[in-house]
Parts: structure tokens; C-alpha cells; sequence
């Protein structure tokens, strides 16, 4: 689905839809802007590029499998399209024609191991995030199942491991988003609901867990599930979804930590992901079929409700 965006009010009105692809869970933009990628999160999974001409996406080529079961994530990398494939626990890389579409097969499969104690979630590696880090130098995946955060080297399309950073033990870690002054990454965890403040050396591509924070001023009713996690881009707030609450939770950012500003709620029902673009949050609220957008108090961080629109099963909100 695509949607013009109001500048002056972030408001969102829908234009079309593009069917084709099954259970496309998530999306992401080349860095000129003119081609999307979206991964299909299957048993076979696979990635698919669109080229964005005038209103609506064009496929860009077929789709390409990634040699992964039920990818739920993917970045722009170095010349490539890497896939967080959840299923299989293990991250793909797919070589990008100069032009952005996808050359063909996947040039490395990198499987993780290990396992967490919280069963039947924790029994093996479950890949949940890849992206690159601020300085590009790293590919740095987040694995729900083993309670780590990789950080990889993609040379001539093959992926390595360079160090692996431990988490707390059964804690869950879903997403990580990095400062703005790319000194320190946060990562949002979905089995306990927190988030964990880690510095991050790009130098030497290494992740140091800080100190944990909980998302939520009392104790969730149930499994919380938080989801998505962004930062503002003047480094001063940190925004979480959590789903088993229907809650958005502001940080604001202390020194080495984060300080819970308040929650409010999500507009919808389950907010599976969450985007920041120009003082306005998006949240797709996958079970109430909704995208809802916010204005961020810029003092306060805290977000107020401004509408939203009807997508069914809406997962990503990308704004380009």
C-alpha cells in the first residue's frame, strides 16, 4: 500500500496497493530512494524490489529466495539486501545490480547457533533484525533466540562473524536502533519488556551492554510483547511499541541511559512496528488493520495522537 504524505500535518492518505508478494512483514528503501525491497515471510522465504515510479511501485525483476524460513527483517548493506531470517536463525545476503534491483541468488547464508532459556520461544537461534551500522563498516543482527547481537563483515558477498555480544539471559532481544551520534545502540527486548542501552564502538565493531530499562511503569497484565524501537534524530528520545499493552513509551535520553518519560496509547490494536519521520511517529497496528500517525512534543518527546487510516494487517510503514 502506498500513501502521500501532508508535510505540514504528517497525515497520511492512502493512494494504491500493490499485490503479489505473500506476507510481506517488512520493507526498506535503497539509499537513493528509488527502489524498495520487501521480504515475503514464508517457509521459503524470499525478497522482492520494487523500482518507485511516480505513485506506484513497479516490480523490479522476480523475487529471489534467501535459503531462510520466515525472514521478518532486512537492510541495505554494502552492494547488498540482507534478510534476518527468523524461522532458520541465520542471515542472507543478496548481491543489488548498480541499478538497485536484485542480481540473483544470495552470495552467503550465515546460520547462528546457540539457544535461550525461555522455552519453547528460546530452543534455538531466531534471527529478528539486520541493518548497517552509522558508520557502514558492520552488519549487526539481533537474535531473539539466543539472547545475542552479531556483528558481521560482508567482503565480496560473503558474511562473517566478528564478534558476538552477550544479553541478558532470556531477555529476547527483537530490535536495536543506534544515537544519531553513533556511540551507542538500543535494543528493545520482547520477553521481558525492556530495553537494553549498549555502547557501540564502530571502530572495533563491538557492542557493551550497559544497563536495562523497563518500557512500562508497572507490571504489563500479560505477555507485553514490545515490537518496534526508534530514536529522534537529535539523539534526545527513544520511542518502544508494546503490544500486549497497546502502548507507545517515551525515553528520554540521560547521559549513558534512558530515563521512562511516559506512555500513551497506540491508536489501534497489536503495534507491530514503529517509524520516526520528520516529528511524527507511525505505527502499524497489525491486528486492528491500522497505521496511525503521532506529533512528538518536542519538549517532552511524548506523542499525541493526530489520525489515521485503514491497512489491513498493516507490519512496516516505510516514508521516503
Amino acid at each position: 500500500m502506498t500513501a502521500a504524505v501532508d508535510e505540514d500535518s504528517g497525515a497520511l492518505a492512502l493512494l494504491n496497493s500493490l499485490d503479489g508478494l505473500p506476507d510481506p512483514s517488512y520493507l526498506a528503501l535503497a539509499p537513493d530512494g528509488r527502489t524498495l525491497y520487501a521480504v515475503s515471510e514464508t517457509v521459503d522465504g524470499a525478497v522482492a524490489a520494487y523500482r518507485l515510479t511516480k505513485d506506484k511501485p513497479e516490480p523490479a525483476g522476480p523475487r529471489v529466495p534467501v535459503d531462510g524460513d520466515g525472514p521478518t527483517h532486512l537492510g541495505v548493506h554494502a552492494g547488498h539486501v540482507l534478510t534476518a531470517n527468523y524461522g532458520s536463525g541465520s542471515v542472507t545476503a543478496v548481491p543489488l545490480r548498480p541499478d538497485g534491483a536484485l542480481a540473483g541468488a544470495p552470495s552467503a547464508v550465515l546460520r547462528h547457533t546457540g539457544s535461550g532459556p525461555h522455552t519453547p520461544r528460546q530452543n534455538g537461534p531466531h534471527a529478528h533484525q539486520i541493518q548497517s551500522d552509522p558508520s557502514g563498516r558492520w552488519a549487526v543482527s539481533v537474535d531473539l533466540g539466543t539472547d545475542s547481537v552479531r556483528v558481521c563483515t560482508l567482503t565480496d558477498g560473503d558474511l562473517v562473524l566478528h564478534r558476538e555480544a552477550a544479553l541478558r539471559p532470556g531477555s529476547g532481544p527483537r530490535h536495536l536502533v543506534f544515537h544519531p551520534n553513533g556511540s551507542y545502540a538500543y535494543v528493545v527486548n520482547e520477553l521481558t519488556p525492556t530495553v537494553t542501552v549498549c555502547r557501540w564502538d564502530a571502530a572495533d565493531g563491538t557492542l557493551k551492554p550497559l544497563a536495562e530499562t523497563p518500557v512500562l511503569p508497572g507490571a504489563p497484565a500479560g505477555d507485553a510483547y514490545p515490537s518496534g524501537i526508534v530514536a529522534s534524530p537529535d539523539g534526545c528520545f527513544v520511542w518502544t511499541a508494546t503490544r500486549g499493552e497497546d502502548v507507545l513509551s517515551t525515553f528520554a535520553v540521560e547521559g549513558e541511559g534512558l530515563r521512562l518519560v511516559g506512555t500513551v496509547p497506540c491508536g489501534g490494536h497489536w503495534p507491530r512496528a514503529l517509524t520516526e519521520a520528520d516529528g511524527y511517529l507511525y505505527v502499524a497496528n497489525e491486528r486492528s488493520g491500522d497505521v496511525a500517525w503521532f506529533a512528538a512534543d518536542p519538549a517532552t518527546g511524548l506523542p499525541r495522537y493526530a489520525g489515521s487510516v485503514e491497512v489491513t494487517a498493516a507490519s512496516c510503514v516505510v516514508i521516503g
